[in-house]
């Protein structure tokens, strides 16, 4: 059997089929992850992209 932390608060939690809100351990931890999506906390840091990389026409002569 595997067992994973729940993402939200941590609490192990069994990893099988018969468990709906894995791998959070209940519908609220499920719950408070998908309104940290909604209120976009969760961000992955990168630099931002210069406007001749965005637009493909600035290379041609």
């Amino acid at each position: 059997m595997t067992v994973v932390a729940c993402p939200t608060c941590g609490k192990k939690v069994e990893w099988t089929p018969a468990n709906k809100y894995r791998p959070f351990c209940s519908e609220r931890c499920k719950q408070i992850d998908l309104g940290a999506w909604a209120e976009e906390k969760y961000t992955i840091p990168g630099a931002t992209p210069n406007e001749a990389q965005d637009d493909p026409l600035s290379d041609e002569k």
